[in-house]
């Protein structure tokens, strides 16, 4: 039976994150919104880490729970910020890592500060080398490591962001892009945007909240074909053979970063605006942040009109608005 993971949240030990994000807080929350699996978010984090060994315990699947309500399961994740240079460029890349058990994401905490990585700082930490080499660094510890960029699109921190990115995937894993088996939307992009780049036609199209509180968890998901009772071993096959029943989307036009613009000044482009207007911003005199929607439109090699075929084979999804911003509307 198909079930709901949430794998991107944050614990309240990354910046800006709600004090409320507990184990107890989460559990009752996943099942409101009616999630079946959750990313613990943060698992690098020293104090965490020893709050989810001494709250979760291994259920014999590969998942863990809370013993006092076992009925919702955890992955142990977490997003890793690499900032470096590479190719001339200064690059700055979010990548999710989900590690299958407790010793796998110990001896990976061991190798990050083994190279210096401050990971008490932020629940987000971040390292000063390649997402390659951080790609590499997981699979030697577990080859059943999970690697997926997050919020790919984003203009300062995502894998094809305009500000700090690349144009493919090849271009920023070389000859480990074979195993990035699946890459998130983020919450300013939608399946059918990612549909229009070919590159990831033989990955898994994922969609998780970023959460930084409670009443965030669930804004965006994935919804797994297989079984939870198939465990972290499971959802691994599910990701890398493309096995997904759908995702549950944000709107794309309602994140910070879907269009080109300046927050600041109040001006937001549409990609048919820039080519009147250019990026040049009217009122500071500088050059807009390219967003999200405009950077696929520079990267896709198929047009909106020929998404027909694609979304055929490709898994549905559905676009939600939390109660909660339709009640503050």
């Amino acid at each position: 039976m198909a079930y709901v993971a949430d794998l991107h949240i944050h614990s309240r030990f990354s910046r800006a994150c709600s004090q409320q994000l507990n184990i107890p807080n989460l559990v009752e929350w996943a099942k409101l919104k009616g999630i079946d699996v959750l990313g613990t978010g943060d698992f690098l984090h020293p104090l965490w880490f020893a709050e989810l060994k001494s709250q979760l315990k291994e259920d014999g699947s590969g998942f863990i729970t809370y013993p006092k309500d076992p009925s919702v399961k955890f992955a142990l994740t977490v997003e890793i910020a690499s900032i470096y240079t590479h190719k001339g460029r200064g690059r700055r890349v979010h990548n999710l890592v989900f590690m299958p058990d407790f010793p796998s994401a110990e001896r990976f905490q061991k190798e990050l500060m083994s190279k210096r990585a401050n990971l008490g700082s932020d629940g987000r930490p971040i390292v000063g080398f390649s997402s390659k080499d951080l790609l590499s660094l997981a699979l030697q510890v577990s080859d059943k490591a999970i690697f997926v960029p997050s919020h790919a699109w984003t203009p300062w921190f995502g894998v094809f962001g305009s500000e700090s990115g690349y144009d493919s995937l090849e271009e920023c894993f070389e000859d480990l892009t074979p195993y990035v088996y699946g890459i998130e939307t983020g919450l300013s992009s939608d399946p059918a945007m990612n549909w229009r780049i070919k590159e990831l036609d033989s990955r898994a199209i994922l969609s998780f909240s970023d959460a930084n509180s409670l009443p965030n968890l669930g804004r965006e998901a994935t919804v797994f074909a297989g079984k939870l009772e198939d465990g972290y071993l499971g959802m691994f096959a599910d990701i890398q053979k493309q096995n997904i029943a759908g995702t549950l989307e944000f709107y794309p036009e309602e994140g910070k970063y879907h269009y080109t613009g300046h927050r600041n000044c109040n001006v937001k482009y549409a990609p048919e605006d820039t080519k009147s207007k250019g990026t040049i911003c009217p009122v500071c005199k500088r050059g807009l942040t390219v967003g999200v929607m405009e950077r696929v439109e520079v990267l896709a090699d198929r047009e909106v009109g020929e998404l027909g075929e694609i979304r055929k084979i490709r898994p549905e999804y559905r676009m939600l608005v939390p109660l909660l911003t339709v009640l503050a509307e």
